[in-house]
This record gives C-alpha cells, structure tokens and sequence, in this order.
C-alpha cells in the first residue's frame, strides 16, 4: 500500500472558486501552486476567537479613577522643585558632619529614650563663614601625604621616547627626530 509522501496545498490552504479559480487557471504561470493563505478552521487550534470566555482587564490600583488621579500621571508638569537651604542651616550642617576636627562647636542633641534625663543645650547658631573659618582651621582638606583624589582615566598616559632613527646617510642633513 503505497501512501503519499508529498505535502498536499490544497488540504490545509484556501483556493479561489468560481470566476476567480476560472481566473487564476487562465493567468497563472503554475496554477497548482497553493495561495499561501492557510484555512482558519484548520490551520490554528482552537481558531481565534472560538473561546467562550471574554478577557477581562485584571484590577489594579491604577484602574481605579479614585486612587489614580490625574495630575499624579501627568508627566508634563512633573517641574522640579525648588529646594531651599538658607545659611545658619547650612552651617549647622557643616559642623554636624565635620566630626571630631572641632569638637567645641559640635555639640549634637542626644537621641534615644535617656535623651529626656539629660538636659539639651541649645543649638549654637554660627554664621556660614565662620563655621567654614573653625573647620579649615581646624583641617587641612588635603597634604603632600594627602591628595585630592584623581579621576580615573581609561587610558595610559603616553609619555615620549626618543625612537631610533630612520635609515638615512649619516652626513646628510636629516631634521626627522623618531619619537614612540
């Protein structure tokens, strides 16, 4: 019993019927070749649009109008905002984290639950300057032993080298000077 081996185009694609297949046999170069458009029915199991359950967009908290208001999405307006640090705050900064180079100045309120038996001294107000003044007195930022750091480079830095020289006679006049 012989069985066939070669794929069938007819089974699994379309083919024009009526005028159209009248049509496609008189302009065709081959008109035995498939149409290349596959049958629904057959091609995709199960077919599209043969399931009985309906997609339903899943719940979150931006599907509801109410917790998702407009000027939260709206990017376009999404404007920096203006940060403001005036002087005397800026000062108590700088004390606060210059550590132990002053210690005088730095007298940071105590925190925890014993921080009520020890009496708070009030916070010493300095000008800008005068803070900068007590800490670089204090330190020096950087040293001979010390240096500021470096940025670093991906590269080698090319330091020249005098070459040898290129073949020339030596009693020639030759200003070319070889450098790798």
């Amino acid at each position: 019993m012989a069985t066939r081996k070669a794929a069938d185009h007819t089974l699994y694609h379309l083919n024009p019927k009526g005028f159209w297949k009248k049509f496609r046999d008189a302009v065709a170069v081959d008109p035995a070749i498939s149409s290349g458009l596959p049958l629904p029915a057959v091609n995709r199991q199960p077919p599209p649009g043969s399931r009985p359950e309906k997609y339903s967009t899943p719940a979150t908290k931006a599907s509801d109008p109410a917790q998702n208001p407009y000027w939260k999405r709206d990017v376009r307006r999404a404007y920096p905002q203006l940060s403001v640090v005036t002087q005397s705050e800026l000062s108590a900064l700088l004390i606060q984290h210059s550590g132990d180079v002053v210690p005088e100045l730095s007298a940071p309120a105590p925190h925890g639950p014993d921080a009520a038996s020890v009496p708070a001294k009030p916070p010493q107000r300095l000008d800008l300057s005068e803070a900068i003044g007590a800490i670089g007195a204090a330190r020096k930022a950087y040293s001979a032993s010390s240096l500021p750091p470096t940025p670093p480079t991906p590269f080698k830095r090319w330091v020249p080298e005098r070459a040898p020289d290129a073949p020339h006679d030596p009693n020639s006049y030759f200003p070319m000077i070889l450098v790798k």
